[in-house]
Formats: C-alpha cells, structure tokens, sequence
C-alpha cells in the first residue's frame, strides 16, 4: 500500500453524531407532520438502524431518498438549491443541512486522537494521504478540525456533484480520491466506518478495506467487505498483527490476498 483514503465523519472527526442528531430532527419533524395530516401512527427515525442503513456515508439526496423509500414515502426530487422548507428530496437534505451547521458551529469540530496519530505516522511514512467523504461541508469540517496540514487531497460533496460522481457505495468518489494522489487502486488502502463506504471499497478494487466499528456493528462491516475491522485506528499501530475480527482463510477472498 502506498496511499491511505480515509472517510471524514466518524473515522477521523467525531462528527458522525452531530449528522446522526440532524438526521433524527429533520426525519421527525417531517415524520410527525406527515402523520398527523395523514392521521396514521408517527413512527420516529431510529437513530441506530435507520441511521447506519439509509443514511450513513451517502450524500445527503441518497440519504434522504433511501430511508423514504423504506418507509414508502415518494417525494419529488426538487434541485440542489431547494430552500429548506421544500417538500422535495433535495429540500429535506438541506433542512438537515442547516441543522448540521447550526451545530457545526456552535458545537465545534472534535477528532479522534488515534485517528490523527494514525495521519502522522502515515505521512511519516510517505504515504499519500486523502480524504474522501459525502459531505458537501467536508472541506469546512477539516479546516475546523486541524487536519489540512496532514491531508494532501479531498473528494467531498460539492465534488462529487461537480463531477457528477454517485456516493457511496459505489467507489467512484474513491476513485477519484486515489487518482488525485495517482495511484492505482490496488495500492491505496480505504478507512471506513459506513456499511456503504466498507462496500464502495470493496467494489472499487482497492488493495484493502479498513472497517472502523464505533457503534458495534463489526459483523456487518466484515459482511460489507472489509478485510479487517478496529475500533480505533492507533490499534492499527498498535499491533503487530491486524486485530480481530479478520476475514478467515478459508474465504475466498481472504485466500487470494494472501497468495498475492
């Protein structure tokens, strides 16, 4: 491996709970207005399960998009500049938006201090370094936290819409992401804690999949693709050999790897 694609939220910042928090407020209050006009029972969004299956690691339209329709609920697409109020796909994402921001800035940015001793020991290493996340406020969210100096490249949000990149878990935005650094695939390692980001590694051919379990989904993350899984990326350092749970060789997967 000679570049590391790490994503943002909830694997370097501790940001993953703030989005999580903005979600819950916009999916309820758009729940609750729904059923009482509808007059049928309000069912809240689970900030676990409805989190880290619709949601987490898909840019915000996706996000949206995807826990609706596990609730049968259609809304027209609207467009990117949609004001908050809409009842549009879009207009939800950017009523989540400025709750996350509101919070952002009021709250800060924190990140997590195994990640940034991870960041130094890889850029004392020479290994390239990007960030890759959905979130159209990823460059504003790494400037807040400190890490500009130890991140060489970004694929965030606005990017991907620029580009015209699909989110996670397809691999494009990872693909980008590794030829920012120019590499190729097979020599750039992804960082992930989403279920989605675990399997747009995956898909993308890259040369290994670093799941960061924070809320105990470890089986998941290894289900979703990922060759290893931690709970913290200084365990990474920590360790001579990668920490369980790993892919067994008896998986084919796991087998290939090891006679490459």
């Amino acid at each position: 491996m000679t570049a590391c694609l790490f994503d943002l939220d909830g694997v370097l910042t501790q940001t993953a709970r703030v989005h999580n928090a903005a979600w819950k407020q916009t999916f309820d209050e758009f729940l609750r207005q729904r059923a009482t006009a509808s007059g049928e029972p309000f069912q809240p969004f689970d900030p676990g399960s409805d989190y880290n299956r619709y949601v987490d690691g898909r840019p915000r339209a996706d996000g949206v998009r995807s826990f609706l329709a596990s609730r049968g609920i259609v809304l027209p697409e609207g467009g990117p500049d949609d004001p908050p109020e809409a009842e549009t796909v879009n207009g939800l994402g950017n009523r989540k938006n400025v709750l996350l921001l509101q919070q952002l800035r009021s709250a800060g940015v924190e990140v997590y201090p195994g990640s940034v001793r991870y960041l130094k020991a890889a850029a004392a290493a020479g290994l390239h370094r990007a960030v890759v996340t959905a979130s159209a406020n990823g460059g504003e969210v790494v400037t807040a936290a400190g890490l500009e100096s130890l991140l060489q490249a970004r694929v965030d949000g606005l990017v991907a819409r620029a580009e015209g990149l699909p989110g996670k878990p397809h691999p494009d935005t990872f693909l980008a992401g590794a030829r920012l650094l120019g590499v190729d695939p097979t020599q750039a390692a992804v960082f992930e804690d989403a279920l989605s980001g675990v399997a747009a590694g995956r898909a993308g051919g890259f040369g290994y999949v670093v799941g960061v379990d924070r809320v105990g989904q470890a089986d998941e993350l290894l289900a979703h693709g990922a060759d290893v899984v931690v709970k913290d990326l200084a365990d990474l350092l920590d360790v001579a050999e990668p920490p369980s749970p790993t892919r067994t060789a008896t998986d084919p997967l796991a087998a290939r790897r090891g006679s490459a």
